[in-house]
């Protein structure tokens, strides 16, 4: 008799945590970690700032050339060219205002119609560079023997540091305002930024900068200044990044 009510206790028993086992089921499922959730809003943007600014380091590349039939000669005559005007180059020079240095300096054989080496061609480069135009320029327009093959304008590493501070300064202001605005269009009440990145390397020349290239004739044309005008360059940085709404 008792063995019956035991037997019959444990089928109970078993029966309930059967029906438990099966009403728990549902919330298992409804707990499974592989179930979809709510996507995130992430929206993808970008700001940038533009400034124009005028270059303030005037680089002039001069250039002797000179050839022979014999590549000793044309060696020797560049040596001697190069350093008279290295010379005369190096007493105008400033620290900061204007600096020299030398550039290529190489020998190429000229071949006749047989194919063989007729003679030898060389050329000699000097290069002047500063923040004093004006110095530079004179000095350019000074060397004899060299003739102006390209100049152009630059900055000095000091002012396109200042520039590039203030300009990715007022990109990442930019971006954090038009973030704010996407947020609030989106009816967000906030946002929170995911990555970022910025790019102050931007630089675009403005207009076209005015320069004449002189070829030495006579004294008087040697001491001639080389006519320049720096024009504007635009320099820019940019923003770009991804955030994501806040509800």
């Amino acid at each position: 008799m008792n063995t019956r009510r035991s037997n019959g206790a444990r089928a109970v028993v078993t029966a309930m945590l059967g029906a438990g086992l099966l009403l728990a089921a549902p919330w298992g499922r409804a707990a499974d970690p592989g179930a979809s959730a709510p996507r995130e809003q992430v929206v993808n943007l970008g700001a940038s700032s533009t400034i124009e600014v005028e270059p303030d380091v005037l680089m002039v590349t001069l250039q002797a050339v000179r050839d022979g039939t014999e590549a000793a000669a044309v060696q020797s005559q560049l040596k001697q060219v190069l350093g008279a005007a290295l010379d005369e180059a190096r007493r105008q020079a400033a620290a900061g205002r204007m600096e020299v240095s030398t550039g290529t300096f190489q020998l190429s054989p000229r071949y006749g119609k047989d194919g063989r080496i007729s003679g030898w061609v060389g050329q000699a480069e000097l290069l002047l560079q500063g923040s004093d135009g004006e110095r530079v320029a004179a000095t350019a327009g000074r060397l004899a023997g060299l003739n102006v093959v390209s100049t152009g304008y630059g900055l000095s590493r000091e002012l396109r540091e200042r520039h590039e501070r203030q300009l990715t300064a007022q990109a990442v202001a930019r971006f954090r305002t038009r973030a704010g605005e996407v947020a609030k269009a989106f009816g967000a009440t906030n946002y929170e930024l995911r990555e970022v990145s910025v790019d102050s390397g931007g630089e675009q020349p403005g207009r076209p900068m005015v320069v004449m290239a002189m070829r030495a004739k006579g004294a008087a044309a040697e001491a001639a200044p080389m006519p320049t005008e720096a024009g504007r360059m635009t320099l820019s940085a940019t923003v770009q990044g991804s955030v994501r709404l806040l509800p």
